[in-house]
């Protein structure tokens, strides 16, 4: 299993430099369409490479998917927190009754279990 991550991680890293080599053109970004920054003071645009878009874009795609998911999936964690609250205690109050409730031992089972007597020791006597 590691010998196949590594070989992904290998060729992802190679799809990503080809990636960037291909493009490196610089391009600019504008945060406001058709010189509409100017009205709120200064240049709203950035000039970088565009494998850096395309990866920060990649990235932040990939995070806003995990957000969602893990949002989404909230009520599916909070139902198995309560499950697991629920069986611990239900696992609580057997042991408990068990304890509480236990059936007193069969007396032929306590004579079975009493130590054998000792070698020219006297029996005890029976009623």
């Amino acid at each position: 299993m590691r010998f196949i991550r590594l070989i992904f991680v290998a060729a992802l890293a190679l799809v990503l430099v080809a990636v960037a080599l291909a493009n490196r053109d610089m391009v600019t970004l504008s945060a406001f369409p058709a010189n509409f920054g100017q009205y709120l003071g200064g240049t709203w645009s950035l000039t970088v490479p565009l494998f850096l878009v395309i990866f920060v874009a990649f990235t932040l795609g990939m995070l806003a998917g995990l957000v969602w998911e893990w949002l989404r999936e909230a009520h599916f964690r909070r139902e198995a927190r309560q499950r697991n609250a629920e069986v611990v205690r239900l696992e609580s109050e057997v042991g408990h009754l068990r304890d509480r409730h236990a059936a007193p031992r069969d007396e032929v089972l306590a004579i079975l279990d009493e130590p054998a007597p000792a070698k020219g020791a006297a029996l005890p006597a029976v009623r």
